[in-house]
């Protein structure tokens, strides 16, 4: 039987489905936006310093990393319905040029605004690649052959965890923090063609196209203000503007925007292979519910920054007077409209298939107890065995991180001879148990081989239920929404990892801060020599030592609560192979 039976019928006017090279691409895109997202991490002191902001500011911070989990989070709903509707390639696309775009303003930055607006673009393309991506298979294999396709994409984007550090590193070892940047920008424009071209996207207009080319160049060169040209005798003439006083009128600048202008008016002149797709504009808009996408975009705004600006030491929730109420209150509006929408952005009707809204409710576990795990297992092995060291804090994680993608490959081919919620639930199942072990660690646990085991078995429980709760998802839901359905994945899981965070991590504070209480001050217990006073340090390692055992629990909880949801809930379409079932 060829390749071509296994696909799932086109739907009526439904587009071609791209060939395996796309796929190939967009799943490389994944892993470069995956990677990007644990690069940062590692060089964000740097990144601080490069715009201005001092170590001693470190609480400005939060921006740079919050605005990239508002864009990635908050426009999915939108980004999903238009993979829906005008394709899964020219979605790729767009989120590629946009994480491009914002690479290039993050690498030009030299104060905190650019360097946060950039990394809220680079958040929204890297959001939108996920689901797209997912659809993208979806189209290509039939249900009970997708499987290990998605876990294949699952297992290339937690990759980027293993592989983002090392790269980072790596680019750090030889240049500064802004050239990660500038390979991101290169990356994501050569992924971008890649895709254009294999993807069965129209072709361009080669007019627009050299005029985009142009206005990136321009606007590229205006943003970096590379030394050798700026500082030139006569080349630098291009920055200097041509009036004092008045900075908009360098040459270079108003070259920018005279080509942009041009590569507007062009698109508009010529919609068949616009490079910008402005001609349907209002048909889109009209497609896409402006509406509900607005309060969707609020909503989830409001919850993802109520969460990724809290302090866990003062709060569980930042603003949460102001944020929670108006998530809620955009939320419930969201809901009423959709009901009442004719073409929703989100397919609530799609999801009341017990296995779609329970593929959710498991993502969302999985999230809590996943980020426990990329959290404060460095901070366990900082606080042990390598104080201070940062670097062995983080191969302590690569034994959990390498075992993900690992477990994906594999949950994807069981789920061809078990049942998917089997799959899952087995897989949660092992994260919880070794969770459960890690709250029994002590300061010399990291030194011996059983902890590598648990590690290991961590990993691989969270990776099995990668494939089986996307593959059941998609089955259940029909292809029109699997872009929606898709995103709202994406949704849960992130929403799940950081209100996890916050509250995991609150709880534990305040038993750090009621065991610290209990011991009492260095005076009390070594009043001969209160500033040298073991019995007190020892007594705060343990408290400290209680924290971490806390979240591990906590996870374990939340992995538990995984499990169960996947055995009851992921069911409603075979995923299976029908010789095998």
């Amino acid at each position: 039987m060829s390749r071509s039976a296994h696909r799932p019928p086109a739907e009526p006017g439904a587009r071609a489905v791209p060939g395996l090279a796309a796929i190939v691409l967009a799943t490389l895109a994944v892993l470069v936006t995956a990677a990007d997202t644990y690069v940062v991490v590692l060089a964000l002191p740097d990144i601080l310093t490069g715009v201005g902001v001092g170590l001693d500011e470190l609480q400005r911070a939060t921006p740079i990393v919050g605005g990239f989990l508002l864009g990635y989070t908050a426009t999915l709903p939108l980004l999903g319905r238009l993979a829906d509707l005008r394709g899964r390639a020219p979605v790729l696309v767009g989120c590629l040029l946009l994480f491009a775009l914002g690479s290039l303003l993050t690498a030009t930055a030299e104060t905190l605004g650019p360097a946060v607006a950039g990394r809220g673009l680079q958040g929204i393309g890297a959001g939108g690649l996920v689901p797209a991506t997912l659809a993208l298979v979806a189209d290509r294999w039939s249900p009970e052959r997708r499987a290990v396709p998605l876990g294949v994409v699952g297992a290339v984007q937690e990759a980027g965890a293993v592989l983002g550090p090392l790269a980072g590193a790596a680019v750090l070892a030889v240049a500064d923090w802004r050239a990660i940047f500038w390979l991101n920008l290169l990356l994501g424009v050569a992924l971008a063609v890649g895709v254009v071209v294999t993807g069965r996207v129209r072709r361009p207009d080669p007019v627009g196209l050299g005029l985009a080319a142009l206005t990136v160049l321009a606007l590229g060169l205006l943003l970096a203000e590379p030394p050798a040209l700026a500082e030139d005798v006569t080349l630098g003439l291009l920055w200097v503007p041509l009036l004092d006083r008045s900075a908009w009128t360098g040459p270079l600048l108003l070259v920018t925007v005279v080509l942009g202008v041009l590569l507007v008016a062009r698109s508009l002149a010529q919609p068949a292979g616009a490079v910008l797709p402005l001609g349907g504009l209002g048909r889109l808009a009209r497609e896409v519910d402006v509406v509900g996408s607005l309060l969707a975009v609020v909503a989830l705004g409001a919850l993802v920054w109520a969460f990724a600006a809290a302090d866990p030491a003062r709060e569980v929730v930042a603003h949460g007077w102001v944020l929670l109420p108006l998530a809620a209150l955009a939320g419930v509006l969201f809901v009423l409209h959709e009901r009442r929408a004719v073409a929703p952005v989100l397919p609530l009707a799609a999801l009341r298939p017990v296995g779609a809204w329970g593929a959710l409710v498991v993502n969302l576990f999985v999230g809590a107890a996943l980020v426990a795990a990329l959290v404060d297992v460095p901070l366990f092995a900082r606080a042990t065995t390598t104080p201070g060291d940062q670097l062995g804090a983080a191969l302590v994680l690569l034994r959990l991180l390498v075992a993900v993608p690992v477990g994906a490959v594999t949950g994807g081919w069981l789920c061809r001879v078990v049942a998917p919620r089997v799959v899952a639930g087995a897989g949660m199942a092992l994260a919880a148990a070794a969770f459960a072990a890690m709250t029994g660690w002590d300061e010399r646990s990291l030194d011996g081989a059983w902890s590598t085991a648990v590690l290991v078995a961590a990993g691989l429980g969270f990776g099995l239920a990668i494939a089986p709760v996307n593959a059941v998802l998609l089955a259940v839901t029909p292809p029109r929404v699997h872009g929606s359905a898709s995103s709202l994945a994406v949704v849960a899981r992130t929403v799940g990892m950081l209100a996890g965070l916050s509250l995991l991590t609150a709880v534990a504070l305040r038993r750090f801060t009621a065991e610290v209480a209990a011991i009492g001050s260095p005076v009390e217990l070594c009043p001969a020599s209160p500033a040298d006073c073991p019995a007190y340090d020892a007594a705060t390692e343990a408290a400290v030592l209680t924290q971490l055992h806390t979240v591990f629990a906590g996870a374990a909880v939340a992995a538990a609560l995984a499990a169960a949801a996947a055995l009851l809930l992921l069911r409603g379409a075979p995923v299976r192979s029908p010789a095998r079932a």
